[in-house]
């Protein structure tokens, strides 16, 4: 069984390549020209057709709960949800919610990966500012997602991944602070993992929860820290349902 160690949560247990990759200011969330629109559509069916084989037959993830989404249906949307497959989190959430409209918060290191940074991540990615001018261009682009219809904007509040984890790290309430400022619905996306009677790895179960809307009778903070609370609430309870460690984490 492999072994991670680590100090804290909050510590980054597997590296990307360009770990210190920095977006310029000047850089497009969304494509502008008429051919990056339709690279976009492209690149995100794509994306999309892998996403299904890669979860359902090499990580064998089954989804529960999917229905729920449709009580936001006509409105946009944040998911949120434990950060335990590398790979699996970021295409496997493109086969249950809308693939041409999901969008994932995400460290700028990921921009760096090679290829599916320059090919993927670039469409599908909001990154996470680096100083003020870049944390209100994603303020200005989250909003500009929500504000579709069936515009998803996921986020992984525990920031990095660490594979197979069954737990939930904490997390601040400061990734609560779209949905309040936006009033959106949130959902939370629960990974779990069970011992396969046919395979070495473990079998995924996706638990999706929710809504969960702002509480518009409390200012900003004290919604952020409510909305905080059922989030983690709801999280906790179905990392629960986990009973095979396939990765063992070690603290130093």
């Amino acid at each position: 069984m492999k072994t991670y160690y680590y100090e804290k949560t909050t510590d980054d247990v597997v590296n990307s390549a360009q770990q210190d990759f920095s977006l310029p200011d000047d850089y497009a969330i969304f494509p502008t020209s008429l051919s990056g629109r339709i690279w976009n559509k492209i690149v995100r069916a794509l994306a999309c057709g892998f996403g299904f084989i890669y979860s359902r037959l090499f990580l064998h993830t089954h989804i529960v709960g999917k229905d729920k989404l449709k009580k936001a249906a006509d409105q946009g949307y944040f998911v949120y949800g434990n950060h335990t497959q590398p790979m699996g989190d970021v295409f496997t959430p493109l086969t249950v919610v809308s693939c041409q409209k999901m969008y994932a918060i995400a460290d700028q290191a990921n921009w760096g990966i090679p290829f599916i940074g320059k090919h993927l991540v670039r469409y599908g990615g909001l990154p996470v500012g680096k100083d003020i001018k870049q944390s209100i261009k994603l303020l200005k682009a989250v909003k500009k997602v929500i504000r579709q219809k069936n515009g998803v904007v996921l986020i992984y509040p525990e920031a990095h991944v660490w594979p197979y984890y069954t737990r939930i790290r904490p997390f601040t309430d400061t990734s609560m602070h779209f949905p309040v400022a936006l009033n959106a619905p949130s959902f939370t996306w629960t990974s779990t993992y069970t011992r396969s009677k046919f395979f070495k790895r473990p079998k995924i179960t996706v638990y999706i929860d929710g809504p969960f809307y702002p509480d518009k009778n409390l200012n900003k903070k004290q919604a952020q820290a409510k909305l905080h609370e059922q989030i983690w609430k709801s999280l906790v309870s179905r990392a629960k349902l986990s009973n095979y460690n396939y990765y063992h984490y070690q603290k130093k």
